[in-house]
């Protein structure tokens, strides 16, 4: 079963907004943080940004001032506004859940992934 879904991906132009969404199953028990990752070729994935339950954010430094996150726990989605778009802000867009577990243990769950394309 797909358990993250993730959606508004696509080509835009420099300079231009694209709006992320990812949807979290409601299979998916005590979620306490949803966010985003990316990953371009040759490169590592690395942190977009996530927002927890409470509202805390955090975001990569390089999307600082120009991406916002938001959530509503209540349907456990997540959504990613992206503004002032960049070409390296070119990558596939990872859907993150963060669940806590009994034990201190935690488990996460990953969308399969949507492109976001910024030409020049």
């Amino acid at each position: 079963q797909v358990q993250l879904v993730e959606s508004g991906g696509g080509l835009v132009q420099a300079g231009g907004s694209l709006r992320l969404s990812c949807a979290a199953s409601r299979s998916i028990f005590r979620i306490s943080a949803m966010g985003w990752y990316r990953q371009a070729p040759g490169n590592q994935r690395e942190l977009v940004a996530i927002i927890t339950t409470s509202g805390a954010t955090n975001y990569g430094d390089s999307v600082k001032g120009r991406f916002s996150i938001s959530r509503d726990n209540a349907k456990n989605t997540v959504a990613l506004q992206m503004n002032g778009l960049k070409p390296e802000d070119t990558a596939v867009y990872y859907c993150n859940a963060k669940t806590t577990q009994s034990l201190g243990a935690t488990r996460e769950y990953w969308g399969q992934g949507t492109q976001v394309t910024v030409s020049s």
